[in-house]
């Protein structure tokens, strides 16, 4: 039996897309469901269209994101390079064992003959396909040619007529008519390889036994086929991964939202909690021997015992934010404070800034207001802006925001100057939130006073929010001072 060996082989022209970060995982799952190996291969051979840095932040994206691959740069392997733009001379050797079994041909056609031609097409409506003009051409043209040290590209010859039948493990059979495939680039003017041509010939170098991509690149497919039958090679299984939608069912898009990967990090996404979503785009348990409930969290070893690929479906997968953050902020709240504090605390730097000079901030006292905010954030960076009032020492809202439904400000004021009395007699020892609450409760309970025209003024003159943690909560973190203070503050208000 085959060894098991998967791929990952993005390209470094800017940010990882959220699609490409699915890919990375479909095929980590799949090789370690399989007791096999992944692989990580950078395709830099458009150099046109490479970003400086991009491999470095690519691998560092990765790494945090927590799929771990058995070969790659800065890893090592027995079957390197593995950046594409390091195999040149590899791919140099095989494409002259192309053109000596006349599976290939040199293309001469300049470029501006080119665009001419594919003007010409795009006004009659026909596809663009290269029109073949060099294909038959003669022996001794081509060697004036090569002499003369014309410009060429070098063409794949795709058959003429008849159909090609290829397999995706997914979808099954599918069928494509010859004369539509266009006879593709297989390396360039500059003598680099296309993309097409390096994946074919890397893939087979490499042993890779499933290649597991996006469902665009089907069109593709047969083009491969055929390289691996000129070539005379046996080809890898096929697995053409489901479009990601938004939920307009459009394709996802910078412009409509993040869609980068390190987007996502900068936002305060954690990267379990990316794996766990990502791992849900496009497949579904549905294995009888393995049956377990039905559930939307899953660690990524608990992927891998269970993901196999007949679960993988052919439906687009729609991307839901809200499924997103309803899942962050799940392992958000598995977190400990000490391992949250650490996350959070760049979320909290404009915040502590603020503090400088005013307020006396510790770890211990940021991991209480931690303690507070855990259940409610869905991602780390909504803190800053929900926790701000514990940094300053003066919040600014109107006294509108103090009115309970129609209360009188007469009557606030009171309220408020109770609870003041209140406050005052708790001793610094039994300042907490329950002994706080228990004290405030109890007194409107006997007074038999509706609880929110004494507890919403409370909330709005510790917070200046409408929405916040409970009032007693808040007062044990700010402390007996503090907390007494504002609450005159809100009097003064009226």
């Amino acid at each position: 039996m085959p060894k098991i060996r998967l791929r990952f082989a993005p390209s470094p022209t800017g940010y990882l897309h959220i699609g490409g970060l699915r890919t990375a995982l479909f095929n980590y799952l799949i090789a370690k469901n399989l007791g096999g190996k992944l692989i990580l291969r950078i395709e830099d051979t458009d150099q046109k269209r490479e970003v400086k840095g991009a491999v470095k932040s690519l691998i560092d994206i990765l790494n945090w994101s927590g799929i771990k691959f058995d070969e790659g740069p800065e890893i090592g392997g027995d079957f390197g390079p593995y950046l594409q733009s390091q195999r040149k001379n590899i791919y140099s050797k095989h494409i002259q064992q192309l053109i000596n079994k006349g599976k290939v041909y040199y293309c001469f056609c300049a470029p501006e003959r080119l665009d001419k031609m594919r003007q010409e097409q795009q006004i009659k409506k026909l596809p663009p396909r290269y029109d073949r003009t060099c294909r038959d051409l003669s022996d001794k043209i081509i060697k004036q040619n090569l002499k003369d040290k014309k410009s060429f590209v070098i063409r794949q010859k795709m058959p003429l007529a008849g159909e090609v039948i290829v397999n995706d493990e997914l979808r099954g059979q599918i069928k494509f008519k010859a004369e539509n495939l266009d006879d593709q680039v297989l390396i360039k003017s500059n003598g680099m390889p296309t993309y097409q041509f390096a994946n074919v010939v890397d893939d087979y170098l490499m042993k890779i036994s499933h290649v597991v991509r996006g469902e665009e690149w089907i069109p593709s497919l047969p083009k491969n086929i055929l390289l691996y039958k000129d070539f005379g090679w046996t080809a890898p299984k096929y697995i053409h991964l489901p479009l990601m939608l938004n939920k307009g069912g459009g394709k996802l898009s910078k412009r409509q939202g993040d869609v980068a990967v390190e987007d996502f990090r900068s936002a305060g996404y954690l990267p379990e909690s990316l794996i766990n979503f990502c791992g849900l785009l496009g497949w579904r348990f549905s294995s009888a021997e393995k049956k377990i409930e039905e559930n939307e969290i899953f660690s990524l070893a608990e992927l891998v015992k269970i993901f196999i690929i007949k679960d993988i479906s052919v439906s687009p997968a729609i991307f839901d934010n809200d499924k997103l953050d309803y899942i962050n902020g799940y392992y958000i709240r598995q977190k400990s404070l000490d391992g949250l504090l650490k996350l959070i605390k760049p979320y909290l730097k404009n915040n502590i800034n603020l503090a400088k000079g005013k307020i006396n901030i510790s770890d211990e006292y940021i991991k209480k207001i931690i303690r507070l905010e855990q259940k409610r954030i869905k991602k780390l960076s909504e803190i800053g802006e929900l926790t701000e009032f514990f940094f300053t020492n003066a919040i600014d809202y109107s006294k509108d925001l103090l009115i309970w439904k129609k209360m009188p400000f007469g009557q606030i004021k009171i309220n408020l100057e109770k609870i003041i009395i209140i406050l005052e007699n708790i001793t610094d020892k039994n300042w907490n939130n329950n002994f706080i609450k228990n004290a405030i409760i109890s007194y409107i309970e006997v007074a038999n006073q509706p609880l929110g025209e004494y507890l919403w003024p409370m909330r709005a003159a510790l917070t200046g929010r409408k929405a916040s943690p409970d009032p007693f909560d808040v007062a044990a973190v700010l402390g007996k001072n503090i907390s007494i203070k504002r609450i005159k503050e809100a009097i003064d208000k009226i």
